[in-house]
């Protein structure tokens, strides 16, 4: 299947060499992203976008100097929702019935409890939160790849720090991953050709 090429084919790229991923590609991966799945398709995260030289220049020593941050074509921040905000339920509920008509009372049951949880335990939510940050993480990785976009998925980095410089307690997010996307530096990335690192199946796989 040309999934599993894709699959052998990317890498967690060390070195990038600054080329430019071209708009299309990355407006595919940013719309697989959107279309990953979340827990009742709340997806309770954001995705920065940055570009600019001069931000990523002062992300690199809060991501410990790794070099593709400065070195890639855009940086993608994923950040989980610290909080679950009136606006943010209102906002999920406009957008179920422009969609799809009124909210079905089992769905709206289950939003009120998540919300009212987030107000008892906001830890417990953004933990949560985090966790479905991770699926549309994955997804964005396999369709940067199935671009032909190299990538680094990223967790190495001070989220503390990151959440200052980019104001995010503001916005009620929490810096969670990073994702640098660009071309890999064949020249310069030790990695590019070494085999994939993987146990075999029947040794991740346990049939019950």
């Amino acid at each position: 299947m040309e999934i599993l090429k894709v699959l052998n084919w990317r890498y967690a790229t060390k070195a990038m060499n600054g080329k430019k991923v071209e708009k299309d590609k990355l407006n595919a991966i940013l719309q697989s992203i959107n279309l990953a799945p979340t827990s009742l398709g709340l997806q309770p995260f954001n995705v920065l976008l940055i570009e600019k030289q001069e931000l990523k220049e002062k992300i690199l020593p809060i991501a410990n100097g790794q070099k593709q941050v400065v070195d890639c074509s855009y940086l993608l921040i994923f950040a989980a929702w610290s909080e679950f905000t009136d606006e943010r339920k209102q906002e999920f509920y406009t957008n179920f019935e422009k969609v799809r008509g009124s909210v079905p009372d089992v769905l709206k049951n289950y939003i009120e409890t998540i919300y009212d949880n987030a107000q008892k335990n906001p830890e417990e939510f953004f933990n949560w939160a985090a966790r479905q940050t991770y699926l549309a993480f994955g997804v964005g990785i396999v369709a940067a790849a199935d671009m032909g976009v190299d990538s680094t998925p990223m967790e190495g980095f001070n989220p503390q720090e990151l959440d200052k410089l980019l104001n995010l307690n503001e916005k009620k997010l929490k810096s969670v991953l990073l994702l640098p996307l660009g071309h890999r530096d064949v020249a310069k990335d030790y990695l590019v050709n070494l085999p994939k690192l993987r146990k075999p199946l029947e040794q991740l796989v346990i049939p019950l």
